[in-house]
């Protein structure tokens, strides 16, 4: 049986694969200042402008694990050049939507290309490195990726402050556009032709069956799937809770939002130097506890009635920078047993973590009343969650047999 060898890969890879896997994140968090902006258009209730958000991320759902079958099977470039211009095309759809109704179709299929970009760029990894090794790269990676989050609420606060909420769509396509033509012109393929998976839909289906079945990948991603759910609804409750209820403008808000998302990228930095020492199942372990007593005090914080900001802001920091760990190191042990189908099995978790999304975001918009308590009862769910699902993990420590499959 002949064993792959991952190769070697260009030191500025990870960079681009940083910007094609930020098109999600800034596409999620641009509008999000937005939100009294767009109910106001559309002379909707508050509340409302989220569901646009719960069906991006269930065309995010959807859209990877399509997206994984046909990287698999056609390999990365392609596909990821055709998603693209599917987001492209449905972002301009979205700058020009007569009704909320249509701007949540848009979103929805704009989210389905934007899929291609955050799971091929995850199967791309796995196919230069395993383990550890992508667990590092993955938060090299996410140093890129983690700046979507920081740039993308301010940069849509500052075209609010000069035109309307439309104009941060038309920004959109333009990200979508270039990155079409980067992904053309500089991705290199890291699938050969040799190892391409050419299955039947019936063969699909029982391959996307078999890696839920293999006990490493499954346990990974619940969890990975419950930090979701923590993050997703922090992001659809950050913005009524910061800008109707403490009554910050999008400037201030984006600032907030800001602090987060740096949070989330030091941590993420850090968790390529400490994985060699701590080890990535001792990691996920602990960032999981921290993350849920960070909850927890928001909880209480919320449910007690301090109307103090920083009293919110401050178990925030801490619990998003948290992802900075989790993402990571859950993915890469989710795939730590697929490197033939990398992309299948990256397109499965990301399905499974953005269909717990979007329940997320719909259950925060029907929770949403000017307080942090929907936002953060909803956070704890997820990480208590993640606590759970970490007592039944398989560790991916003891170096066994990755899983073959038809």
């Amino acid at each position: 049986m002949s064993i792959h060898v991952p190769p070697k890969h260009p030191a500025w890879l990870p960079y681009l694969l940083g910007l094609f896997i930020a098109v999600g994140p800034a596409a999620t968090d641009m509008y999000l200042p937005a939100f009294p902006a767009v109910e106001a258009t559309f002379g909707t209730a508050p509340g409302t402008a989220q569901l646009t958000l719960a069906t991006w991320f269930a065309g995010l759902a959807i859209g990877q694990i399509t997206h994984g079958a046909l990287s698999d099977r056609f390999g990365r470039r392609i596909p990821l050049m055709i998603g693209f211009i599917v987001f492209t095309l449905s972002t301009i759809g979205c700058a020009l939507a007569p009704s909320l109704t249509w701007l949540a179709i848009f979103r929805t299929t704009a989210a389905f290309g934007a899929s291609a970009g955050m799971v091929i760029a995850r199967a791309v990894v796995r196919d230069l490195s395993e383990g550890q090794a992508a667990a590092i790269m993955m938060s090299r990676l996410m140093l890129v990726m983690g700046v979507a989050p920081i740039l993308a609420p301010t940069v849509g606060g500052g075209i609010l402050a000069f035109a309307q909420w439309r104009v941060i769509f038309w920004v959109l396509a333009f990200y979508g556009a270039a990155c079409v033509v980067v992904a053309w012109k500089v991705l290199p393929e890291t699938l050969p032709p040799e190892r391409r998976l050419r299955l039947s839909l019936a063969g699909q289906v029982s391959r996307y069956t078999m890696i839920v079945r293999e006990k490493t990948f499954l346990t990974h991603a619940i969890m990975g799937g419950c930090s979701t759910f923590c993050m997703f609804a922090y992001l659809s409750g950050c913005s009524p809770v910061f800008e109707i209820g403490f009554g910050l403008n999008p400037s201030q808000f984006a600032l907030i939002f800001g602090l987060c998302a740096v949070a989330l990228i030091v941590c993420s930095q850090l968790n390529a130097r400490l994985l060699p020492r701590v080890g990535l199942s001792n990691m996920l372990t602990r960032i999981a506890r921290i993350s849920c007593a960070g909850t927890i005090v928001l909880v209480i914080v919320a449910f007690s009635g301090v109307h103090v900001l920083w009293a919110i802001v401050a178990p925030l920091v801490v619990v998003i920078g948290c992802q900075g760990f989790a993402n990571a190191n859950s993915t890469a042990g989710a795939l730590s047993r697929h490197a033939g189908q990398a992309g299948s099995a990256a397109a499965l978790m990301g399905t499974f973590q953005f269909s717990l999304g979007a329940v997320s975001g719909l259950l925060v918009g029907l929770l949403t009343d000017g307080t942090p308590r929907g936002m953060a009862a909803m956070m704890c769910c997820g990480m208590v969650g993640a606590v759970i699902a970490d007592r039944f993990r398989v560790r991916p420590e003891v170096r066994r047999p990755e899983v073959r499959h038809p």
